[in-house]
């Protein structure tokens, strides 16, 4: 069998949205790049304007908008589908709830506050960009063996192939391979509950509105706005619960719906096709987010509850931050020189600590069924919604502004 060796600057292993990302900024920044990722995980080439509505979507902050039309991508999203949040409701409990907290773009002095991306949308938008761009070599395979140098690291492939570059970049999720050959511990929990998603349309318009409901042992739930009169369902849901939602139809889970939304949304209606689906949601910290020659980036790096909708922005975060101190480098420090690396850590320790502490401290506060605790988050809610000052600083670094 003939086997072939790569070589490159910079090999990014994971070829999802942020492993693509980074791959075309080392590639603008004029490195050769190597995106190695697994058949599977290539979407489907499919029209983004004739297909169904994605149930995964993310609530892309400005950071990310930020990176992505740096990288010329955010012009080619099919943008009649993508949602502009204007404003955020938050509530303890139903829509009568005692304990509300609101967020809006204008009090922020922003346009917007995040837009609602769907997957789809978003991959084909960086597959587009990366058929353009110079110096990048797509590789299909599975990685089976990883050895470091002093001046390359090497990936070899079930294939007999081989990788070699200055750097690797972890960009393969939660269950990095990358990280594992790393020997990277981790800090790791279940949250005892199933992100299940789905779309559906409203019968009163949304007005750009994202509402959010802790609803206590029943978990969280999100509805964030599509294009026209839609929302996408975010049910933070504990376990057993999920397997009940996913079972029963479409129509019945909008019963479910309706005593917390209808009176801002009115009637829910199933969008066709009905599809509906679910991921397990869990916290992870890894112990380094580098090692010799490498960096991790995205789900590799970090996973955190969604409640606060920023895992891909994190993960955007970390292409931003590792492409300004690779690009920023000494001229006599390659891509992958420890110093480089040791400044990207530093750059996200304090960022992805806080959001992770903040994620973690909130499932944890909202499902609490102590009295006490009730009904002092219900006080502490009500004294931040009368702070504006607060309430704008919070705004303005969860946007990354």
């Amino acid at each position: 069998m003939t086997t072939h060796t790569y070589h490159s600057d910079v090999c990014i292993v994971g070829n999802g949205a942020v492993g693509k990302a980074a791959a075309l900024g080392f590639s603008r920044a004029g490195l050769r790049v190597c995106l190695l990722g697994s058949a599977a995980a290539r979407p489907v080439g499919v029209n983004v304007s004739d297909a169904p509505w994605d149930v995964r979507v993310f609530a892309l902050n400005h950071v990310a908008h930020d990176l992505l039309t740096s990288l010329k991508v955010w012009d080619a999203l099919d943008l009649a589908r993508i949602a502009p949040v204007h404003a955020m409701q938050v509530m303890d409990g139903g829509e009568t709830s005692a304990g509300n907290l609101g967020f809006d773009a204008y009090a922020a002095h922003l346009d917007e506050l995040s837009w609602i991306v769907e997957d789809r949308n978003l991959n084909q938008a960086l597959d587009t960009a990366l058929k353009f761009a110079q110096n990048v070599t797509s590789v299909t395979g599975q990685a089976s063996q990883f050895e470091v140098g002093e001046s390359l690291a090497c990936i070899r492939l079930e294939n007999g192939d081989a990788i070699s570059a200055a750097l690797v970049v972890g960009a393969d999720g939660a269950q990095s391979w990358v990280r594992g050959q790393c020997d990277i511990g981790i800090d790791y929990r279940s949250y005892g509950q199933r992100g299940v998603v789905t779309n559906f349309s409203c019968e009163k318009p949304h007005h750009g509105v994202a509402h959010q409901w802790f609803i206590g042992e029943l978990g969280i739930i999100a509805l964030l706005p599509l294009a026209g009169q839609r929302v996408s369902l975010v049910w933070s849901a504990p376990d057993n619960l999920a397997v009940e939602l996913l079972r029963e139809p479409l129509s019945m889970l909008a019963e479910r719906l309706a005593p917390y939304c209808a009176g801002a949304l009115g009637l829910l209606t199933p969008l066709e096709p009905e599809i509906i689906k679910d991921f397990p949601l869990q916290f992870l910290r890894p112990h380094a987010m580098i090692a010799p020659r490498v960096a991790l980036i995205g789900d590799a790096a970090h996973v955190v509850h969604p409640l606060a909708g920023h895992g891909m922005n994190l993960g955007f975060g970390d292409v931003t931050s590792l492409l300004e101190v690779v690009t920023g480098r000494e001229a006599q420090r390659d891509c992958g020189d420890a110093r480089v690396l040791s400044r990207y850590s530093r750059a996200r320790r304090e960022e992805v600590a806080l959001m992770q502490i903040t994620t973690d401290g909130l499932a944890r506060l909202f499902s609490s069924k102590l009295a006490p605790v009730r009904i002092a988050r219900t006080l502490g809610m009500n004294l931040l919604n009368r702070l504006p000052v607060i309430k704008r600083k919070l705004i303005t670094h969860a946007m990354g502004k």
